[in-house]
Formats: structure tokens, sequence, C-alpha cells
């Protein structure tokens, strides 16, 4: 749901491919075999890599520059009043705006009781007073898009906190095939990560824009994000992950967000 290639995100064991006499090689490299297997092995995917318990909806809109103050009182009173709407059963991860990288595009990630309880927050909405909220950020806006996701097992998303200071969010066009072998890749290099910042979560995208992951950081500013980031090239392991994860991408971005005012994780 971005308005960059990763902004559209709005617009991170190979048993079951053994018993179908898969290899997960040819599961990752895209053989005959696996292309022929079509749906089953996407869904096995989602069960390889992904939590599986949650959905999250990426929501991205592009705002008119002129409107931005008018845009988030709208967006406030939409969000939230969804989050507090008991009905809906909607969690909300949080709401920010993007400061470097595409300019006047704000991201909202919500989190939803699977597919069934998207269909049935989605559903509630339209037929409620919610729908008159969401109405009213429309004028604002000069585009809008959704991606929904599911979390990698290896980084749920964090809890709501305050610890201040900014977020990162690195998105990533991997090439068809190449989602399992991305995560386990990342699985080892983590842990090596870990050390000097905990992540805030990452996802895989299931409707919308394909073939992408996404994964997010918080840094107090952008000076320690470059120490942060300077220091995990000295722990073994770490550059292993980002020369491998980088030869399965067709295009990577990294966004520097600001979180609003209401928004659970800030």
């Amino acid at each position: 749901m971005y308005a960059t290639r990763a902004l559209r995100i709005a617009t991170p064991g190979a048993v079951g491919a053994s018993k179908r006499g898969i290899s997960v090689q040819s599961l990752l490299h895209g053989s005959p075999e696996a292309k022929q297997a079509g749906d089953l092995e996407i869904q096995q995917h989602s069960r390889l890599v992904g939590r599986g318990k949650y959905i999250h909806g990426f929501e991205t809109h592009r705002v008119r520059p002129d409107k931005i103050d008018e845009y988030k009182k709208a967006a406030e009173r939409y969000y939230k009043g969804i989050q507090e709407d008991s009905r809906l059963h909607v969690k909300l991860s949080g709401n920010w705006e993007t400061v470097v990288g595409d300019q006047d595009a704000f991201i909202h990630i919500l989190e939803y009781e699977n597919y069934a309880g998207y269909d049935k927050t989605t559903q509630l909405v339209k037929t409620s007073e919610h729908l008159d909220a969401y109405k009213a950020m429309l004028p604002f806006l000069t585009s809008r898009s959704l991606q929904l996701n599911q979390e990698f097992a290896i980084m749920p998303t964090a809890p709501p906190h305050a610890e201040g200071g900014i977020f990162e969010l690195r998105s990533y066009q991997l090439k068809p095939g190449t989602l399992l072998e991305w995560e386990n890749t990342w699985r080892r290099g983590i842990e090596a990560r870990r050390k000097s910042v905990a992540p805030v979560g990452a996802w895989f995208s299931q409707v919308g824009n394909l073939h992408q992951v996404h994964h997010m950081w918080q840094y107090p500013d952008l000076q320690t994000r470059k120490e942060v980031r300077e220091k995990a090239w000295q722990i073994d392991g770490w550059a292993e992950t980002v020369s491998k994860t980088a030869q399965m991408a067709n295009t990577m971005d990294a966004f520097i967000l600001s979180p609003l005012s209401f928004s659970p994780l800030k």
C-alpha cells in the first residue's frame, strides 16, 4: 500500500511439500512441478513462514499537500472510532506519516482476526456510523490503496508502546518463488540484528501487490539508526543475510515514518 514501489502495499519445514513429492528446492526456485502445484503451494508458504493468527491491513493514503491538517483530524476520528468499537474486533497497530521517502503519504496498519475477521469487520463498518467518518477523509485524498499481509512467525508485531523517535519501514519486492528462502535466510540473520535493536514487526503480502515483504524498526533518531546499522555489520551472520536476501529482491525501499498523535505505536 504505498505510492512508490514499496508504498503500494496499501497501494513482513517443507513437510507438506514433501508429502506431495515436491522438494523444498523446487518450491523455492519455481520448477515445473512447483508451478503445477499452484494455489496449494502459495498456501503452503503461508503455513511455513507465517504466524497465521492475524491479517494486517496496510492502508496507504496520499493526501493533498494543502489538506494535511484537515486529513489528520478526519483520520483520527475514523481510526480511533473503529479501534474503540468493540463490535468490530479490529485492533489498530499504528498510524504514521512518511517524512523521508514518498511525501504526503500516510500509512495505517490494522490487525484483523484472520480473513473471517476482516470480512466481518469491513461489513460492519459499511453499515455503521463509521462509514460517514471514513467518507469524511476522502475529499483530502489523491489516492488510496490497501494490501493484506500476514506476519512472519519469527517477528510478531510489537504491542502498543510510546518509546518516541522515528520508525523505518523497509519493503522488498521479491522474485516470485523466493519467499521461503528469504525467510530462512532472514531467520538466521535476525538474531544478529536483535542484538542492536528490537524489530517492530515483519509481514509478507497475501492480497494486493504480491511477492512483497516488509519489516519495521524504531529508533530515537536518524543518527542512532546510522550507528545501529553500522554496528550490525560487525556481528557474525548479518553481512551474509544482507547479501543473500538482496539477491532475491527486484527492488528495495526504505521509508522514515513519524507516528501520528493517536497511533498505538509511537
